[in-house]
């Protein structure tokens, strides 16, 4: 695997090394040396799968915060996803900064974040599936959120939203949010 570094500390774009031969192919998505060489927490200690029927499906901005600030590792194993992560680590050189990845079944790359950071996607085809783990349990008492329309942010999202939790929906803004805590 080749680890690729983002503008925000601790954001990995993680590009496989795929062996492809007459069979089909295969491809490592974990290796706890590979990730520990490269400062990424290795322990796993949650998965999901997440489906999503429709394209411009909104999922997030989610996290947790201490003390069960989590490390997450996102792969789309089917369709596409538009992944934006935003550091809220106050002592970080980008704090309220954002990136964006495409993540795709065809480019197989995977995004970690570090704890610390948030992250939302908006899938951009129908019936995309997506991988992730985390480096810690969920702990309902250290979930937050914040709204993916957030006009401190001003994120660029390729398409309307069309789809999107209630949860998601009635989030309030970064700055809001942190008033409620």
């Amino acid at each position: 695997m080749k680890f690729y570094e983002q503008k925000i500390a601790g954001v990995f774009l993680i590009e496989p090394e795929p062996f492809e031969d007459e069979r089909g192919v295969f491809r490592r998505h974990f290796c706890e040396q590979e990730f520990s060489e490269n400062g990424i927490i290795t322990d796993v200690k949650q998965s999901n799968v997440s489906e999503n029927k429709y394209a411009h499906t909104l999922r997030g901005f989610h996290y947790q915060v201490d003390p069960y600030e989590e490390g997450k590792t996102l792969s789309c194993l089917k369709g596409s996803i538009y992944d934006v992560v935003v550091d809220l680590r106050p002592n970080s050189k980008t704090y309220m900064q954002w990136i964006s990845v495409e993540l795709n079944e065809k480019n197989k790359h995977s995004i970690h974040i570090a704890p610390g950071c948030a992250n939302a996607f908006l899938t951009t085809k129908p019936n995309t599936i997506i991988h992730y783990y985390m480096s810690e349990l969920y702990a309902p008492d250290s979930y937050q959120g914040f709204s993916y329309e957030d006009p401190e942010f001003n994120f660029v999202w390729p398409a309307q939203i069309e789809h999107i939790s209630d949860k998601d929906k009635n989030l309030l803004n970064y700055r809001d949010s942190l008033e409620i805590l």
